[in-house]
This record gives C-alpha cells, sequence and structure tokens, in this order.
C-alpha cells in the first residue's frame, strides 16, 4: 500500500524532524572536521573572511534574511507544508507510535529524507518522544550535498541524538564518515572514529580506491557555546600511511558568526632568517571589528610580529596590516651588522561611501627599511589600495574624494611617495596636494556634437632637487591651474566613411619657485600663463568581405591636427649642450606606441603639449574566423610640418616623420595566442623598442614566453657612459604533463645586456584531484641591497579544500 499526504498531525511532522535531525546533526561536524580553509600562504598576512566565521556584517539583520531566503521551497510546497510517501503508514493510538514502512520518503522546506523505516514512539510528556530511522537512511539538501546512515536515534524535539554508520558527501566533492555521529545538546555536536577527505575513494569500475590524503580523528566535537572546535588524535594521512599526528587541536568554529581563535600556522625556513614558524590568532573585539596577531619566530634572527586590523563602519571599512621587530639588521645569509633598532612597517587603506555619488579614503604606506619585506617575506605590498598606485617597489600614502555621476565627476586627493629601491632619495619625491581633477559633460548636444568641460590644479612640492641629489640642491616647486574645453562630433556616410571633427581648447596658468638659475644652489621665482588649441579630424573606412569561413576587415586610418605654437614652461638649460629644459612633472614615462598614436596631444600629462600641423595615419588589418580563431596587424607613423624639440630624442617623435609603429597579435588555434608590438626607427628601420609573448595552453602542458627590449637608458650623447645601455629581457616559464600525474615546471627571467639570469626555477610536481606536491629548486642572482644571491630548495604540499600549502621550505 503506498501513502501520500500533506498530513497536519503532530506525528507526522515529527516523523519529518528525525531526517531532519540528521541534516541538522552533521553539518556543523563536517565544517569542524575540516581545517579552516584559505591557509595562508608564506609572508601573507591577510586572513580569508571564512576563517575568521563569516565577514563582518554591518547589519544585524541581514543574516537573518539570508537564512530566511536559504530555506526557500524548491519543491512546489508552500511554506510549512510537508509530503510523506511510504508503502505502509500505521498508527497505534494504544501505545502512542507511528511506523512508516517501506521507501519511506519525506519531503520539507527543500529537503527530502529517505529511509527503509521510520518509527516515532510518543513520550509521557511533550519532548519526551524519541525517533528512529532504519535502513540506509539518505538526506538530500538543496545545496547538492547528502548525508547517509545506517540508524538514527533522535528526541522528538532535536535537543539530543545519535547516527550509526555515518557518511556525507559534501560541496568541492568532499567525503567524510563516522562510526557515530552525536548531538549531545543544542550547543555540543561529536563525530567520533572519523575520516575526511576530498580525493576519489573508488575507480572507474566502483572498487575502492585509498585516497591520496586524509583527515582522520577520533574524535571532534564543535562547542557552539564557547565557539570552538576540539580534536583528539587528528592525523594527516598521505597515500594510507600517517605523515603528522597532534594529540590536541582546536580552532575557531567556523559556523560561529564572529570567533576569536588559533589559526592555520605557517611554517618555513631561508638562508635569511633560517627555520621560521608563524602563528596567527585571530581576536574578534566586536561584531564589526577584529585583530589578527602573527607573531613569526626565527632561529637566526629576533622574533618579527605581523597584524592586521579591521572594522567596518555604516559607509566603509578600514584594514590595517602592521609588523616590526627590535633587531640589528642582516644580509642575505642572515648574517647581523649595525645597531639595534626598531624596524616596522605599515600598510593601511579605508574607504567610505558617505553618499550614493561620494567615495573617499585613504592609504598610509610607509616602511623603516628598504627591504624590510624581503627579508621578512612580507606579501601583497605592491597593490593598489586607492585610485593613485607608485611604481613597484615604492610606497604612496593618499588621502581622496570622489564624486562620480553618468554626466561628472570630481576628484580631491593629495599624497606622498616613498622609495624602496636602491638610489632612491625619498626627498626628492614630492608632496602633491592638493590635486583637483574635474569633468562635466554639457546635458545636450552642442553643434551635434558632445561638449566636455575639464578642470585641473595641482600643487607640487619638492625638498630636494632629483639633478645631482649628492648636491642637495633645493627642489622645484610648483602650482597649476587649468581648464579646458573639448568638442567632438561623429558622421558616419552610407558607405562606411567615419568622420570625426573635434576640438579643444585650454587655459594653463602656473606658478614656479625654487627654480635653479645654473649658479650653485641660487634660485629663482616664475609666473606664468598659456593658452593651447588643436582642432582636426579622426577619419577612417573600413572595408570588409567574407573569404571562406572568415570574415576580412582592412581599415585605413587617420587623423589631422593643427595647433597653433604652444608656449612651453622653461626651467633651465642643458649645461653641456645648452638646449632648453622643460617643466616637466607628468609625463616623465611616455612612450610612443600604437595606445597613443592618434591622441592629438601624445603627452599624457599637463606640463608638454604638442604643437604644429601634423597628420597620424595606420593601416589596420584583421581576419576573424568563424570558429573563433583571430588575426589582426596595425602599421602606422606620424607626420608633422616641422621637427619639435619637446620631445625627448629617444620618442620616436622628434623629426618632421615619426618612427614606425607596428602591432600584431594572433589566436591561430585555440590554445595559443601571440603577440607582438615593436617602433621602428624612422630612417633605417633599427628596433629601438620591441615586445613580444607566447601563451599556449593544451592538455601536455601550459607556458609563456616574453622577450622585450628597448634604448631607453642609452645615453645618445655620451655613448660611452657606463650605465648607457640597451635594455633587453627575456621572461620564461610553464608547466610539461608527463602522463596524468607527474610534470616539471620552470622559470626564468635573463637580462640578455647583461648575459646573466636574474631567477630560475626549476621543480618537479606530482598532482591529482585533491593534491599537489611541489619540489623547486631556485637560484636569485638579484643582489638587492645587501640581501645578494641566494639558492634554495622548497617543498610544497596543496591539498584541496585546505586553500594553501600545508608544508613549505
Amino acid at each position: 500500500m503506498s501513502s501520500r499526504r500533506r498530513p497536519s498531525s503532530a506525528a507526522a511532522r515529527h516523523l519529518l524532524l528525525a531526517g531532519a535531525a540528521m541534516a541538522v546533526l552533521w553539518p556543523a561536524c563536517a565544517h569542524a572536521q575540516i581545517p579552516s580553509p584559505g591557509v595562508l600562504e608564506p609572508g601573507s598576512q591577510r586572513v580569508p573572511r571564512e576563517q575568521r566565521g563569516q565577514s563582518l556584517q554591518t547589519n544585524p539583520i541581514e543574516p537573518a534574511k539570508a537564512k530566511a531566503a536559504a530555506a526557500a521551497n524548491t519543491d512546489g510546497l508552500q511554506p510549512g507544508e510537508l509530503y510523506m510517501e511510504a508503502d505502509q503508514l500505521v498508527r497505534d493510538d494504544k501505545s502512542k507510535i507511528t511506523t512508516a514502512v517501506g521507501h519511506v520518503e519525506v519531503r520539507y522546506e527543500g529537503r527530502t529524507i529517505r529511509a527503509d523505516r521510520l518509527v516515532y514512539e510518543e513520550g509521557e510528556a511533550a519532548g519526551m518522544g524519541v525517533i528512529r530511522a532504519y535502513g540506509h537512511v539518505v538526506t538530500l539538501n538543496a545545496d547538492g550535498t547528502s548525508e547517509y546512515a545506517d540508524q538514527l536515534t533522535l528526541d522528538d524535539k532535536m535537543r539530543a541524538g545519535v547516527a550509526l554508520g555515518f557518511s556525507a558527501r559534501l560541496q568541492q566533492n568532499v567525503k567524510i564518515a563516522g562510526a557515530t555521529a552525536i548531538k549531545r545538546n543544542e550547543n555540543v555536536q561529536q563525530l567520533n572514529k572519523a575520516i575526511y577527505t576530498p580525493c576519489p575513494i573508488c575507480v572507474a569500475d566502483g572498487s575502492a580506491k585509498t585516497p591520496t590524503w586524509s583527515i582522520s580523528a577520533d574524535e571532534v566535537v564543535q562547542d557552539k557555546a564557547k565557539r570552538i572546535v576540539y580534536y583528539r588524535n587528528a592525523r594527516i594521512h598521505v597515500l594510507g600511511a600517517t605523515v603528522l599526528y597532534l594529540p590536541v587541536f582546536w580552532h575557531a568554529d567556523p559556523q560561529a558568526e564572529r570567533a576569536s581563535g588559533f589559526l592555520t600556522p605557517n611554517i618555513g625556513a631561508s638562508d635569511r632568517r633560517g627555520f621560521s614558524y608563524q602563528q596567527p590568532y585571530v581576536w574578534v573585539i566586536s561584531p564589526y571589528s577584529d585583530l589578527v596577531i602573527s607573531p613569526q619566530i626565527n632561529t637566526k634572527v629576533n622574533p618579527f610580529v605581523n597584524g592586521e586590523y579591521r572594522k567596518r563602519f555604516y559607509s566603509g571599512d578600514v584594514d590595517v596590516r602592521f609588523g616590526g621587530t627590535h633587531d640589528r639588521d642582516f644580509d642575505g645569509k642572515g648574517r647581523a651588522f649595525g645597531n639595534d633598532t626598531t624596524r616596522s612597517y605599515i600598510l593601511a587603506q579605508g574607504v567610505f561611501r558617505p553618499a550614493p555619488k561620494w567615495r573617499a579614503g585613504f592609504t598610509a604606506e610607509r616602511a623603516s627599511d628598504d627591504l624590510i619585506f624581503d627579508k621578512y617575506e612580507v606579501g601583497r605590498v605592491y597593490e593598489a589600495r586607492g585610485p593613485y598606485v607608485a611604481d613597484d617597489r615604492r610606497l604612496i600614502s593618499q588621502a581622496y574624494a570622489i564624486r562620480q555621476d553618468t554626466a561628472s565627476y570630481f576628484s580631491a586627493a593629495a599624497f606622498t611617495i616613498q622609495g624602496l629601491r636602491p638610489g632612491d632619495v625619498d626627498r626628492t619625491f614630492p608632496i602633491v596636494g592638493p590635486l583637483l581633477e574635474t569633468h562635466i559633460d554639457a546635458p545636450t548636444g552642442i553643434l551635434g556634437g558632445r561638449l566636455r568641460l575639464n578642470g585641473s590644479a595641482v600643487v607640487l612640492t619638492r625638498e630636494q632637487s632629483p639633478i645631482t641629489p649628492a648636491l642637495r640642491l633645493p627642489g622645484l616647486d610648483s602650482r597649476r591651474v587649468s581648464a579646458d574645453v573639448d568638442w567632438r562630433r561623429s558622421f558616419i556616410s552610407t558607405g562606411g566613411l567615419r568622420f570625426e571633427p573635434f576640438a579643444n581648447a585650454r587655459v594653463d596658468g602656473y606658478s614656479l619657485s625654487d627654480v635653479l638659475t645654473g649658479v650653485g644652489a641660487a634660485t629663482r621665482s616664475q609666473s606664468t600663463s598659456r593658452v593651447l588649441a588643436v582642432a582636426g579630424a579622426d577619419i577612417s573606412y573600413p572595408l570588409y568581405r567574407r573569404w571562406n569561413a572568415a570574415t576580412v576587415v582592412v581599415e585605413p586610418l587617420a587623423q589631422i591636427a593643427v595647433s597653433p605654437n604652444a608656449k612651453q614652461i622653461v626651467v633651465g638649460r642643458d649645461p653641456v649642450t645648452g638646449a632648453k629644459t622643460y617643466l616637466n612633472e607628468d609625463s616623465v614615462a611616455f612612450e610612443f606606441d600604437e595606445t597613443n598614436l592618434f591622441r592629438a596631444n601624445k603627452f599624457p600629462g599637463y606640463d608638454l603639449y604638442e604643437d604644429g600641423a601634423r597628420i597620424n595615419v595606420a593601416g589596420r588589418a584583421s581576419v576573424l574566423w568563424d570558429d573563433g580563431r583571430r588575426a589582426s596587424f596595425l602599421l602606422g607613423r606620424s607626420f608633422r610640418s616641422k621637427s619639435n624639440d619637446v620631445f625627448a630624442p629617444r620618442s620616436g617623435l622628434r623629426g618632421q616623420s615619426s618612427d614606425w609603429i607596428v602591432s600584431a597579435d594572433a589566436q591561430p588555434v585555440q590554445g595559443l595566442s601571440l603577440f607582438a608590438r615593436a617602433r621602428l626607427d624612422a630612417d633605417n628601420l633599427s628596433v629601438h623598442r620591441a615586445e613580444a609573448g607566447v601563451n599556449v595552453s593544451n592538455k601536455f602542458g601550459s607556458g609563456y614566453v616574453r622577450y622585450l627590449t628597448d634604448d631607453f637608458d642609452v645615453n645618445l650623447a655620451n655613448p660611452l657612459d657606463p650605465l648607457s645601455r640597451k635594455r633587453e629581457n627575456l621572461d620564461v616559464g610553464g608547466e610539461l604533463y608527463f602522463g596524468k600525474n607527474w610534470g616539471v615546471s620552470a622559470y626564468g627571467n635573463r637580462d640578455i645586456a647583461q648575459a646573466a639570469w636574474v631567477i630560475r626555477d626549476v621543480g618537479v610536481f606530482y598532482r591529482d584531484d585533491c593534491t599537489r606536491v611541489d619540489v623547486i629548486y631556485r637560484k636569485e642572482d638579484t643582489v638587492i641591497g645587501r640581501l645578494g644571491p641566494r639558492s634554495a630548495i622548497s617543498v610544497r604540499l596543496t591539498l584541496a579544500t585546505l586553500g594553501g600549502p600545508l608544508y613549505a621550505r
């Protein structure tokens, strides 16, 4: 007999609760068994939010809403409705026992419970009943996870119970099993004789297989009241062999909303610090803030303490990383020298949104030593924490406020820079502030086109001139205010010709002080203004044609621009050649390539301005195959009515005819891509700059090659200068697989100009669905300050679901 109903009786609901209890009984223990995800990489200080329980909450009501949403029905039942199906349903009113027998299935709130038999024995009073499920008990959850048991016993209030022969398949293909799963009360849950693994445990024919790695423990206890997970006699197994034993281990409960506790330690060794052990501890200060302290114990040098403080506010958050020690300096071999002193760093950022269109924030980046991050292997240092980003091995501290909508933009900022490169002198870097920028688009079209108003202002204060730092000459201070109007319109003919006229006019005002006169440390001040303008048009005529299974596009491109002679800001003359020296604070790192070929003013900043009559031309061709393959090629150059000495001699733009710009990229087959770009001399086609690369990825491996050469550092005036040399660099890396599990990896960076390798890595690795083991030999020939070159062998074990290396170096 088959019985299907939507019962309203308490007995039927208790039968459901028996199955639901099984799902409640296990998941907490499952999370407790899994070590905290996101193991910190050596040198990294950020703790993943998952390791701390959950992210900092700004609204305590939102978690409740999320929980309710997760319980939304997906089986067609209305909230609170229950569906039960069984071959036979028997109710004994005298003994108060309800039994469901044969193919029992219960559905409720998106969860499905199946068993051979379910029995509910009512107690003398409410809460004294007992629910039992027998035979092939299965729970299918809405998230795709499933739990299994031979037998389940539980009180009818789900306050306590036990599951025998328990196992589960969780997300990320995690499998876990235990002889018993026990729910002692609302706060304490326990799994006995447990084993956990994300590795395959069966081969293709269904026979058993020893997992690559697994974790077992005699007992795992989750205490919700104390928000702690305890382990007793935990063991890590590799290919069935025990490689690590921990008699006692505990950490913060991952299910707790906020919990303090120890995080996964970092273990390593290096020539510089010797053996290293770093143990992070998270302290939950409040629901909206926490602090992670990570002492690093070293055998060769004094301990180093890293920390990270996070606090979330209603409108934003603050993240402050810091670290320090009190020790002597040391070289690449850990040999100490100098005096004891406090050595520290700070890497802080804050972002706030006080209003819908506003964003404000700050960064604070400073270090007491140029090499502190290298010596103590602090990770994630040179990354963007705000809108302004410094170069590699330089720190930037800034404060900013930005307002932006669809028609306007405004920003106000100030920042300073600390240089960590050899030879950097911080006094030569300017203090920038205030820096103001604004853009406003006209609400309606002007003369049928788009009109934009732009404004900019900046103050730069420099303590020392970067010219001959040893002389400590006064540094140039500058103040600038600019305003411009930009107009552009687009016309497209029926034949496909695109014609875009444009015009731009700008007014600049400058006030300079501490301008060197060329006589010792004598300086002068000057104020000046200028009016700049340019008008022209962009023209293109794309032609396309179908060819076999591809589309071929050929597109001639041209830009005509005319400007009156610009008044450049002269701040001195070269002592050797007598050539004028122009103010240039914002276009120092200028490179002529395909990205700025069609800029009417090729200088990216304000101080220098391109003038005269010029025409920029190029031809672009592309082939687009229907199966996704592609290739493109661009060739272009710039012509002007007369030469312009505002451009640097090595820029390729100084003469009437510029250097040639060449760019190409292609994806000829799936998994293979190539690119190349170059600037060729206008007269003899010699290479001034070239960059090329190849990326490949297929079932046999993956890799890349990068090549770069340029004459940026070539001294044209004095070729015999020992610092005058051409840059030439090769960067290669990749992996090659042998069979299903084994492979080799390699990485190298070679300074071709110096005929020396900067760094070399060669490694062998083993990998499968849940494990990767790397053995890597690294040789660093780079000399950074007093650290010098070094060699190292590292062993890295990465286990799936643990988030990172369990053991390194």
